[in-house]
């Protein structure tokens, strides 16, 4: 019996064909880089792919994705800050702006533990990975456990002018036995029933957010329609270099094609070259007097009856050209190692990297890859901090945000990290008022302001280390009141003191 093919399933079979011409540059891209990434079309698990025999390509590629992924989901604060606008913010706050900034960052914290909980920088690398190979990869939040990600091949999307996401469709393969027992009843009974089924999930943009739904063999999945709001869907597709009006991203790799395909195209030569040079063969003249079985078994040191010119050894007179290929690739070599910042260390071999050398590098990301940065910080951050506050909100660990006046902000570049630059900000602000001297310094600032927004910047949790204004009025009582029973005592004191005296003298006169 003929599977029959769905609305869902059509649909996926037009969005193909434009996706072919940037699946065929990928897995090229792939083959000179890291092959199992993008593999050929029918491949399996037991599949051999012949590895490249440069190296430098999957070095590259491997540290480039640690670069950005560092950059991007740096591990000790936050890449991005809640801002508030100004005027709900004075509000709000009115004067006390540092607790509410102090508020924010601990929003902001917890949403970073969420991503240290789900795990998601191992997913993160590999989608980075796809993403400078191929340009393109699709990452997907569910509700619960961690991300999950697709490669080219097995989704398609659409968008519009502006670049602005349309639908996507994603295709996973089910054994029969994995599908939902809903679908089973569902399906006709066939005399040869397939092992294997498409499982198409199709996300679509609607007015009121996004529709989704599943389809398998034909058959709607049921209850899997559904819907997202505008900035929940979690079906995140990513790319890495935009072009106006296509689909689907360019890859990083597909810009040095030519430098790889020449390094190794020179190196397999000179890996070929060396073996045949290495190869060591004794020729003998076929009238000489010199016999090559004596020479076969005679041992070293021996004498044997012969003639010098009877014998010579077959060489590889290459020299010269192999001396030109090595050139060659250790120019190639240079090229590729400075665009895969190969070369340059903006981070010390540490445990724990600071901030500051983070934020260089998200810098040095930005300078060196022409906006690559700030693209996925958006295609990527926001929509992934968007995803985080809400389930964060759903599972109660934090307050439902007015949308209008708290927004997520991600910042790239020099001020990479978020709340961290404000640290070097205030920093810079009290250094200009050190000339005013300290006592206009402490009769101006608001000390308890200032010191809410430091730990904010540094992203400390107050709670218990600050005193509170309930525990400054009771301290000020105690004092208060330390200090009138030592007035009661010096007046006491002073009164008997006055007094011994004038007893003494009177003590006298009775006797």
């Amino acid at each position: 019996m003929e599977m029959e093919t769905g609305v869902v399933a059509k649909r996926y079979g037009q969005l193909e064909s434009e996706r072919d011409t940037f699946l065929e540059r990928g897995r090229e891209a792939a083959k000179l880089t890291i092959p199992t990434l993008l593999p050929e079309e029918g491949h399996s698990s037991s599949s051999i792919y012949p590895t490249p025999y440069q190296g430098i390509g999957a070095r590259g590629v491997n540290n480039l994705a640690s670069k950005l992924l560092l950059a991007l989901l740096p591990p000790n604060s936050p890449f991005f800050r809640l801002t508030i606008d100004d005027f709900d913010l004075q509000a709000i706050a009115g004067d006390n702006r540092g607790q509410v900034e102090e508020g924010l960052a601990r929003i902001e914290r917890a949403a970073m533990a969420e991503i240290e909980s789900k795990a998601i920088r191992v997913p993160a690398f590999e989608a980075l990975k796809l993403l400078i190979v191929t340009g393109n990869s699709l990452v997907y939040m569910p509700k619960e456990g961690g991300m999950k990600v697709y490669r080219p091949d097995r989704y398609v999307n659409k968008r519009d002018t502006m670049g602005n996401l349309l639908e996507v469709i994603t295709k996973e393969s089910l054994n029969v036995l994995n599908l939902p027992e809903s679908v089973k009843e569902l399906m006709p009974p066939s005399d040869s029933p397939v092992k294997n089924y498409d499982l198409y999930t199709k996300v679509c943009k609607v007015e009121k957010g996004w529709e989704v739904y599943q389809e398998v063999a034909g058959i709607e999945v049921p209850e899997s329609r559904g819907m997202f709001k505008k900035d929940q869907n979690p079906y995140i597709p990513l790319r890495f270099i935009r072009i106006d009006g296509e689909d689907y991203g360019r890859g990083f790799i597909e810009e040095y094609l030519g430098d790889l395909r020449s390094l190794e195209a020179l190196t397999q030569s000179i890996v070929q070259g060396s073996a045949a040079s290495a190869k060591v063969l004794f020729l003998v003249r076929p009238n000489g007097t010199t016999k090559t079985a004596n020479l076969a078994k005679a041992p070293n040191g021996a004498f044997l009856t012969g003639d010098t010119n009877d014998v010579s050894t077959l060489q590889v007179q290459k020299a010269s050209d192999f001396r030109v290929a090595l050139e060659t690739m250790r120019m190639i070599n240079d090229r590729l190692s400075a665009a895969f910042l190969l070369n340059t260390s903006v981070q010390r071999q540490a445990e724990r990297v600071t901030a500051e050398e983070i934020r260089f590098m998200a810098q040095e990301l930005e300078t060196s890859l022409g906006g690559v940065y700030s693209i996925l910080s958006q295609e990527f951050q926001l929509p992934l901090i968007n995803l985080l506050l809400e389930s964060l909100t759903k599972q109660g660990k934090m307050p439902r945000m007015p949308k209008d006046s708290i927004k997520p902000t991600v910042v790239t570049g020099i001020e990479a990290l978020g709340r961290g630059q404000d640290l070097n900000k205030l920093a810079t602000f009290l250094q200009y008022l050190q000339p005013l001297g300290q006592e206009i310094i402490a009769s101006e600032m608001n000390v308890g302001d200032y010191i809410d927004r430091l730990a904010a910047s540094l992203g400390i949790d107050t709670s218990g280390l600050i005193k509170s204004e309930q525990q400054k009025q009771q301290e000020q009582m105690m004092m208060q009141q330390q200090q009138q029973a030592m007035l009661e005592q010096q007046t006491v004191a002073g009164m008997a003191q006055g007094a011994a005296p004038n007893l003494a003298k009177a003590a006298v006169e009775e006797g």
